[in-house]
């Protein structure tokens, strides 16, 4: 009776259990036949297990059908669906709109530039204010309307692409061509008011309710993790492979007519599943007080073991009243509205990031983000690379899909660590892993194939010297191809934590050419990309973990808001990087800067384990 309480305070999913003497029991009465049966007959023998079979075969056959049922119609599958449907959507839409720029700029990456940038500097911008959304209003209004102002912003964009498809020369006569350029900033708008739509319901599904949904328990929260994330790989795959065949297959309007034709279903389902997940778990439907402290939950940190299977308790907030207390509208009747409302907005962003500074995982949240500032992914830079290095495209879809594989391989890893060495040590492990991986690319620059120019890391060296390594570099650059043509690869990063495992690039006209003197520093790189993402998967779930424990319920939006911009920040970083180094022989360079930062963000992650493990030892 006290662990349904426990589990009703914490507001999960009650599921009772029977105890040994009850099961014993209904075993003993289940075995049991009229009359008596002496025990020294092999009849009664061979009559008394006939009856037992006949006995526990329905019964057994009956509860596995309703343990199916209870949990088809249970929150964790209705989550996983509908997650699965959003990311779907998701990964359709931000491989398709990419393409549909480029296709409408005449191949020039110019618009797909503009609109990675607007996106990511809005999310930068704007992550505090999201998140702030999210905490101030009811869970099922939050996820309604997110998903509400997502799937109508990506309908209504894809029907002004099949006009602007179907109509393009008609368009562009009318107002000296000024109405195309109305279309290609109604699409970015809309795109974007998506993405932040998307991000919206991505803090407020994965950082928020399934907090509430597994109970408060650890190991039902790893597990859910975990789960969501194998969904995210696999979709991250399979996605962007349908739409990119309707498209092929058929044509670009053909295309928006099947994502506008999948948000719409899409739309119902997931409002239909996200209103009886709300309605099946009553607690989704509290939440605390803002500007108060819940005085109930306040032995939360210490009472929590870093290798413990239990449920934890609700973290306690910082400081008294601190839980958003400065996220609300201040009343400043001095000032025109139209102030009040501007001040308000820059104080939220500002609370914003002092409470997520103010964060017992600050320093791994921010490890995390630095993890966003590389060039070894499956992105449009590293496979822009390969390309120029002779790797076939095949070769290259094959190579993601082995990745895909690792990844997964990292989720089961994660939740197989922490139930054995708990999540601070899980997420150690795993820092180890991804950073004894990342050496191969390091490797990779200094190896045979390699075009990687030395000369760049030494300017002062003597003009002899100088010529003679920039005729070596010459010499191994000779199987390097010149990148012409576009590129259909999104340059948004998408809703996943981490995010670089987007599709492979699409080169038009890339030549032939000569085959490369050795494909070691190739093999080397991809090698270590491939077998750096189990770690990195595992430590993504480690501090995506980690910041659903120790946040403060209140908070827990705008927190994860400020995080979110601190990933776009570090994201837009390493295009920043390439735009300074954009040529084959720098890649080298590149390589070398993203496993600094990498370790950087590692780094600060175990300044956080020490202070943790510290602080657990003072505590016992």
């Amino acid at each position: 009776m006290s662990q349904r309480a426990d589990a009703s305070q914490c507001g999960g999913v009650v599921v009772e259990f029977e105890s040994d003497d009850v099961r014993e029991a209904r075993a003993k009465k289940a075995m049991s036949i009229p009359g008596e049966l002496d025990i020294n007959s092999p009849y009664n023998l061979c009559n008394e297990f006939s009856v037992n079979l006949m006995l526990l075969l329905p019964n057994s056959c009956v509860h596995l059908q309703g343990s199916a049922l209870i949990y088809l119609k249970g929150p964790k599958f209705l989550i996983y669906v509908s997650g699965a449907l959003s990311m779907w959507g998701d990964r359709m839409w931000h491989f398709a709109i990419s393409v549909f720029l480029i296709e409408l700029y005449g191949r020039n990456l110019l618009l797909t530039a503009v609109f990675g940038l607007v996106v990511a500097g809005s999310v930068l911008l704007l992550g505090a204010l999201i998140g702030d959304w999210v905490d101030r209003n009811p869970r099922n209004k939050v996820a309604h309307a997110s998903l509400f102002i997502q799937n109508i912003s990506v309908t209504v964009c894809s029907i002004v692409l099949m006009l602007v498809f179907s109509y393009k020369q008609k368009i562009e006569q009318i107002w000296d061509g000024w109405l195309t350029v109305v279309c290609y900033t109604v699409v970015i708008i809309l795109a974007d008011v998506a993405n932040l739509a998307s991000t919206a319901l991505t803090i407020a599904i994965q950082r928020d309710w399934i907090v509430v949904i597994t109970g408060y328990n650890r190991g039902h929260l790893a597990g859910m993790n975990a789960t969501m994330r194998r969904i995210d790989q696999v979709t991250n795959i399979l996605a962007p492979l349908a739409v990119g065949q309707v498209m092929t297959l058929a044509s670009n309007v053909v295309g928006c007519g099947f994502i506008l034709g999948w948000n719409l279903v899409s739309l119902i389902v997931e409002f239909f599943f996200l209103s009886r997940v709300y309605r099946i778990v009553p607690a989704l439907s509290v939440k605390p007080p803002m500007a108060e402290v819940d005085q109930e939950f306040l032995p939360s940190i210490e009472r929590r073991g870093s290798q413990g299977e239990g449920s934890f308790a609700r973290p306690q907030s910082l400081t008294e009243g601190n839980c958003n207390s400065g996220v609300h509208l201040k009343e400043i009747t001095n000032l025109p509205l139209c102030f009040r409302r501007f001040r308000w907005l820059v104080s939220t962003c500002k609370d914003g990031w002092r409470a997520y500074y103010r964060q017992p995982v600050f320093l791994a949240g921010m490890g995390l983000a630095f993890l966003y500032t590389t060039v070894l992914g499956f992105d449009c830079i590293t496979t822009g690379y390969a390309y120029t290095q002779g790797i076939s495209g095949s070769l290259l879809s094959l190579l993601m899909g082995v990745s895909a594989i690792a990844g997964l391989m990292g989720t089961v890893m994660f939740t197989r660590l922490r139930k054995t060495y708990g999540l601070v040590n899980t997420g150690i492990i795993s820092s180890c892993i991804h950073l004894g991986c990342l050496l191969l690319c390091v490797c990779s620059v200094f190896a045979p194939g390699s075009p990687m120019d030395l000369s760049l890391l030494m300017p002062y060296i003597t003009s002899n010297s100088s010529v003679e390594l920039g005729f070596m570099a010459s010499q191994r650059q000779k199987h390097t191809f010149p990148l012409t043509g576009g590129s259909n690869q999104p340059l948004l990063p998408d809703r996943s934590s981490i995010h670089w495992t987007n599709n492979t690039v699409l080169f038009d006209n890339v030549p032939s050419g000569t085959a490369p003197e050795s494909y070691i520093s190739i093999i080397l790189l991809f090698l270590g990309v491939i077998t750096a993402r189990i770690g990195l998967w595992s430590f993504d779930l480690t501090v995506t973990q980690l910041l659903q424990e120790n946040i403060c319920e209140s908070e827990r939006g705008v927190v994860n808001g400020v995080q979110s911009s601190m990933n776009y920040l570090m994201d837009l970083l390493h295009f920043i990087m390439v735009i300074s180094a954009p040529q084959p022989h720098h890649f080298g360079i590149l390589v070398i800067i993203s496993v600094l930062f990498i370790t950087t963000g590692h780094t600060m992650y175990f300044l956080y384990a020490h202070k943790a493990k510290r602080k657990s030892q003072l505590n016992t």
